[in-house]
């Protein structure tokens, strides 16, 4: 009887310490999903990516690496990197709803002065009002490693990459990497730049562009019809009446142009009981009145 009372005290100790133990862990409010595509798991159960990879692009050497997944190991979370696939997070305890995410999945290259400095990997697993996203930096190193993981801001995660293939002064560049007609294309715009054809902005717009047909970099999704025209929408009382008295003025100009160059006009009413009953001088091959010489001294 007493080594089965034992045996019941040993038992609360033992909950007693894992329940105080417990709460210094990381508590992170997101549903357990088990791991990246794990077959011991219901396909339900396993992580959604919200959508495909872009496809493999960039320094063709770099093109090994793809298929292949790092890991990293900081305190409790297990990072695994899959060059031109994504990242995930993996919490390692024994908690029933332990957190596995997305930190994001490849998405496309960052580009500075000819060079890539990063992989985008993006849309991730929803973090409040935005989507979790990870930028890896590709550094020199004597093997291919996952070396450093950190978040400089929220949902906001950095990874640094080591690996040789990197480690050629010019592994990195930009204009090797494009086939001749967009090298052709860049060097126009060097030199359209140089002569200052073009404005700095003008020539990066052109450049980004150049990186999209190129693959290197994802195609903007164009801007929603409803939000183009929201803009349109007057915000009070007083933006009406601004955007009035600028319509009228604009309107007196324009008359006051007519005016200078003898052209008739009238109002939209006017114009509009003109084309029910039209006047009984102008009949079929007879021209409009006019001076025609007005487009020519607009030039």
């Amino acid at each position: 009887m007493e080594c089965f009372n034992l045996k019941r005290c040993l038992v609360c100790v033992t909950v007693m310490v894992v329940v105080t133990s417990g709460g210094k862990m990381k508590i992170v409010e997101e549903p357990n999903t088990f791991g990246l595509n794990n077959q011991f798991m219901a396909q339900s159960s396993r992580l959604q990516a919200k959508m495909s990879p872009s496809p493999v692009s960039g320094p063709q050497h770099l093109h090994s690496v793809a298929g292949r997944c790092f890991n990293y190991i900081e305190a409790t979370y297990k990072y695994v990197f899959c060059p031109f696939h994504n990242v995930t997070q993996h919490e390692q305890s024994f908690r029933w709803n332990a957190y596995s995410g997305i930190l994001g999945i490849w998405h496309e290259w960052e580009i500075q002065n000819n060079t890539f400095t990063g992989m985008w990997m993006r849309e991730g697993d929803s973090c409040g009002n935005k989507n979790r996203q990870t930028k890896v930096l590709l550094v020199c190193g004597s093997s291919s490693k996952l070396a450093s993981v950190s978040e400089p801001q929220t949902c906001v995660y950095s990874l640094t990459f080591q690996t040789p293939l990197v480690c050629h002064s010019h592994s990195l560049l930009v204009y090797p990497v494009l086939n001749e007609k967009l090298q052709k294309e860049w060097d126009d715009f060097e030199q359209a730049r140089y002569e200052e054809l073009i404005t700095e902005q003008g020539y990066n717009k052109q450049l980004r562009e150049l990186f999209e047909e190129a693959g290197l970099m994802r195609r903007a999704q164009q801007q929603k019809p409803e939000e183009s025209t929201t803009s349109l929408a007057h915000q009070n009382l007083e933006q009406c009446t601004q955007d009035f008295e600028k319509q009228r003025a604009e309107n007196e100009r324009l008359r006051s142009l007519l005016t200078q160059h003898n052209i008739s006009y009238g109002t939209t009413t006017e114009r509009t009981q003109d084309q029910v009953n039209p006047a009984p001088s102008l009949v079929q091959g007879q021209h409009l009145r006019g001076d025609t010489g007005f487009i020519a001294d607009l030039h």
